[in-house]
């Protein structure tokens, strides 16, 4: 388990790179963009962003990090939060999730791998990696 402790570290990332599961559909896996991550504790932080989804259109997302457990320097927990853009899901409003979360964060860099599960034609399933650099801290 994560001790919590207070701390005061901002991230950015470009987006992320997705690998759909299904690959017959010819989903966007280079879903790049711009968000923000403020780690206000070690087991939790906020981020929010913009980012080209696999539909290719525009989704905004926020959201707050809860990750509790760890397995060396490899965070586990998820990501709760809301996203829209994707025409098939509130045609396109928004909609909550909770996703399974990774993170590695080293001293400048640090990474984010989200599992995404399918859900109908709505969800495309996809394991995503988001790197991100501290710019503040």
């Amino acid at each position: 388990m994560v001790q919590p402790e207070t701390k005061s570290q901002l991230w950015i990332n470009p987006g992320m790179a997705s690998y759909h599961f299904d690959q017959s559909k010819n989903y966007n896996s280079g879903n790049w963009g711009a968000g923000l991550e403020y780690r206000f504790n070690t087991v939790a932080s906020v981020t929010a962003g913009r980012f080209y989804n696999s539909d290719r259109a525009y989704s905004n997302y926020a959201g707050i990090y809860y990750q509790p457990i760890a397995i060396g320097p490899i965070k586990i927990g998820a990501v709760f939060g809301g996203f829209n853009g994707y025409p098939a899901t509130n045609n396109g409003g928004w909609f909550a999730a909770a996703l399974p979360a990774l993170s590695w964060e080293g001293e400048w860099v640090g990474a984010n791998v989200f599992i995404i599960p399918t859900i109908g034609d709505r969800v495309h399933g996809a394991i995503s990696l988001q790197l991100k650099l501290k710019v503040w801290e």
